[in-house]
C-alpha cells in the first residue's frame, strides 16, 4: 500500500511539473532524449571531421546531464578525442583527468590519458594510468603494449619483453611493429640471434618499413654477417635513400670491411647534404689514411677535431692525430 501511494505521488508530481517527459529524465537521472539526439549529431560530426562542432555539442550534452555521476564516459572520451584532433593535448588531457574523477575505473579513459602521457614524455604518469587499467582488465592490449612501450622507452628492456610477452600471449598476431620493438630491446642487449628472429617475423608482415630492415642489418652485423647486413642496409635506403643515420652506418661498416673507396664514395654521399657532418669526414679521412694518402688524412682528421673538438666524434679524431 505504501509504494502504491508513492507511486500515485511521484506521478502527480510529474503531472504538475510538466508531464510524463520530465519524470523519465528527472527521476532516473537519464540525459533528457533531446540530449541523446544531440550526442548522435556530435558523433556524426566528428566523423566528419568537425572537431570544433563536436566539442561544442558534446560539451552542451555532458553539462546538460545535472548529476555528475552520470555523465556519459563515451562523451568525454569523444570530447577529448576531437581536442586531440585538432592539436589541443592539453585540453584534451584536461578533459579525460576530469572525466576520471567521475569515471575512476573506466578503461578507455584511462587508456586515453595515459596514451596522451606517453605522447608528452610524461611516462611516469602514463605508466600509473595503464596500471590502474590492467587492475580493471589484466589482459587489457593497449595497457599492456603500453606498459611495454613506456619500459622500451626508458631502457628497461626485460621489463618491457616481460609485457611483451604478455602482450603476444593475449595477441600473438599483433602489429609487426610491437615485434620489431620487441627485437630491438634484443638488440641493446646484444642478443643478436633472439633480435633477428623477431626482426624477421616482424619483417614477413611488413617488409616496406626502413626502419624494420636497419633493426635486421644490425643485428646480422652484430652476429658477424657483415656482406647479408650491408644487404638489408641498402634495403632500407632503398626505402629512404637520404636517411642520414643509414648512411653513416653503411660508411663504418664498409670501413669495417675494409671496402674503403666504398665508404669513402658512401661518407661524400652524406658531406654532399650536410658538409659539416663530423662522421663522414672522420670516415673520409680513415680512409684517405688506409689507402696511403697519409698527409692528406692527417690534414682532414686536424680538420673534423676542428669542427666540434668537444664531441664525440671530434676526440676520436685527436686521439688519432696524436697517435700517429
Amino acid at each position: 500500500m505504501y509504494w502504491k501511494n508513492k507511486l500515485i505521488t511521484v506521478l502527480a508530481l510529474s503531472f504538475i511539473t510538466g508531464g510524463c517527459s520530465s519524470f523519465q529524465n528527472g527521476f532516473l537521472g537519464f540525459a533528457p532524449v533531446g540530449d541523446k539526439k544531440a550526442y548522435l549529431q556530435a558523433r556524426e560530426a566528428y566523423s566528419q571531421g568537425n572537431y570544433q562542432q563536436a566539442i561544442e555539442a558534446l560539451t552542451t550534452y555532458v553539462y546538460k546531464t545535472h548529476n555528475v555521476r552520470r555523465r556519459e564516459e563515451r562523451a568525454y572520451r569523444l570530447i577529448g578525442s576531437s581536442y586531440e584532433k585538432l592539436g589541443n593535448l592539453d585540453k584534451a588531457l584536461e578533459i579525460y583527468l576530469e572525466a576520471l574523477e567521475f569515471h575512476p575505473q573506466n578503461v578507455p579513459l584511462l587508456i586515453a590519458a595515459a596514451d596522451l602521457y606517453q605522447r608528452t614524455e610524461l611516462l611516469d604518469r602514463s605508466q600509473q594510468l595503464y596500471e590502474r587499467a590492467l587492475k580493471e582488465d589484466g589482459n587489457n592490449l593497449q595497457a599492456l603494449s603500453g606498459l611495454a612501450y613506456n619500459y622500451y622507452l626508458t631502457g628497461f628492456d626485460s621489463k618491457a619483453r616481460e609485457f611483451y610477452d604478455r602482450f603476444f600471449a593475449v595477441s600473438p598476431n599483433a602489429s609487426p611493429l610491437h615485434r620489431a620493438r620487441y627485437a630491438q630491446t634484443f638488440l641493446r642487449q646484444r642478443n643478436y640471434e633472439n633480435s633477428f628472429i623477431h626482426i624477421t617475423q616482424a619483417l614477413t608482415e611488413d617488409n616496406e618499413n626502413a626502419a624494420f630492415w636497419l633493426v635486421s642489418a644490425r643485428s646480422l652485423h652484430g652476429l658477424g654477417k657483415t656482406q647479408e647486413a650491408l644487404e638489408h642496409l641498402e634495403t632500407a635506403l632503398l626505402l629512404l635513400p637520404e636517411n642520414q643515420e643509414f648512411l653513416a652506418t653503411k660508411a663504418l661498416w664498409l670501413y669495417e670491411d675494409q671496402q674503403y673507396e666504398q665508404a669513402y664514395q658512401t661518407a661524400q654521399q652524406i658531406l654532399d647534404s650536410i658538409p659539416q657532418n663530423q662522421l663522414a669526414q672522420l670516415v673520409q679521412a680513415l680512409c684517405l689514411y688506409k689507402k696511403g694518402n697519409k698527409k692528406t688524412a692527417i690534414d682532414r682528421l686536424k680538420q673534423t677535431e676542428q669542427l666540434a673538438p668537444t664531441s664525440f666524434v671530434g676526440k676520436v679524431a685527436h686521439g688519432i692525430v696524436s697517435q700517429l
